[in-house]
């Protein structure tokens, strides 16, 4: 079971870098960051921490304190993002935000952030690695999976074979993978299509090679279903080769998904126990 992240960190942005038209590279350190340590994951995620404006919180600041003082419709609201490198040395936390205008909150923040700006996090948490035993590698995602994806394929063993596909908008933000295995990465051109849509129909499309198998399927909740069901049911992997879940769900915001998002993870678990009975 992947760990939960529980410590509060203070960090400080350090420089911005867009690196493709809807994705933005922020770098944070300092030393609130001095305690934050990973443990060779490599899907590690923070919860950053985003108070109301114009509200007068507790000091020290921290969620607990908060929680533990406050209303809940004061709490301070998280979101989940990927850590994308840490640097330990530097203390320097990189995290990578999809952003399309001003829609949602984590994205528009990032998209104005400039250096000297705080933030608040909670973590590290996380749950996979490559396995160095797997005889090949799965990893496939929309936007949101593509840092954990990226971090994968870096720590990949030296030429362990891998097939990867990343569903993007287009063309424009395609970026550069560097991997010391032996990865062929496809590039999923969503356009007016469905999130998921391309994805699904590749990885079902694909000739899987023969062995153990290790995947990672990471996204919108709709693909991620779809995906979890064809390789299990459909591929016959079995539960532990698998890293698979809803990072986020369309039409549905972060505090609406976790709410009802365990609840969603018995019913995908309880039809599929159904269907391989």
């Amino acid at each position: 079971m992947a760990d939960k992240p529980r410590d509060h960190h203070r960090g400080v942005v350090l420089r911005t870098e867009w690196i493709s038209p809807h994705m933005v590279r922020v770098v944070v350190g300092g030393d609130g960051l001095r305690d934050f340590a990973t443990a060779g994951l490599t899907d590690h995620y923070v919860k950053l921490v985003f108070p109301y404006e114009g509200v007068d919180y507790p000091e020290p600041f921290s969620v607990r304190n908060v929680r533990e003082t406050m209303p809940r419709e004061l709490w301070p609201r998280l979101r989940t993002y990927t850590v994308r490198a840490w640097d330990p040395d530097a203390l320097e936390l990189t995290l990578d935000f999809v952003v399309h205008g001003d829609e949602g909150l984590a994205g528009p923040w990032a998209a104005r952030a400039v250096p000297g700006d705080v933030i608040h996090l909670l973590g590290p948490g996380g749950g996979y690695a490559p396995d160095p035993e797997a005889d090949w590698h799965l990893l496939a995602g929309d936007e949101s999976a593509l840092p954990a994806i990226a971090t994968a394929l870096e720590s990949l063993p030296e030429g362990a074979p891998a097939r990867v596909f990343v569903e993007v908008d287009g063309p424009e933000e395609e970026q550069k993978l560097h991997t010391p295995g032996d990865a062929r990465v496809v590039w999923l051109y969503r356009g007016e299509r469905p999130v998921g849509e391309a994805l699904v129909r590749a990885v079902r499309g694909m000739d899987f090679p023969p062995g153990d198998v290790q995947a990672f399927v990471h996204g919108e909740a709709g693909f991620v279903k779809d995906l979890r069901r064809h390789l299990r049911l459909e591929r016959g992997i079995a539960l532990e080769r698998l890293s698979i879940s809803g990072y986020w769900r369309l039409g549905v915001d972060d505090e609406g998904w976790r709410a009802v998002k365990r609840d969603w993870n018995r019913e995908v678990e309880a039809e599929e126990s159904a269907a391989i009975a």
